[in-house]
């Protein structure tokens, strides 16, 4: 599961990088991924998450534990 957000699921995109002659070839767009430890309380231990910095945004607005929540509901082991 390479270079895939953990809360978001954001994934690389594909587009082309163009020349000046307007050729287009095939490039990635790649997600803006940190491997990120949270100190999760409720379980008294830390948690390492692969995310965006969208996520990590997420994370701080809806408070980690919701998001643990809703990632286990999903089936994600952590």
């Amino acid at each position: 599961m390479a270079r895939v957000c953990q809360v978001t699921g954001k994934k690389p995109l594909k587009g082309h990088y163009v020349s000046h002659s307007n050729v287009k070839t095939n490039r990635r767009f790649l997600p803006n991924l940190q491997t990120k430890r949270f100190f999760f309380a409720e379980e008294d231990r830390w948690i390492s998450l692969k995310v965006s910095a969208d996520a990590i945004r997420t994370i701080n607005k809806k408070g980690l534990a919701t998001v643990v929540k809703e990632l286990r509901a999903k089936g994600t082991k952590i």
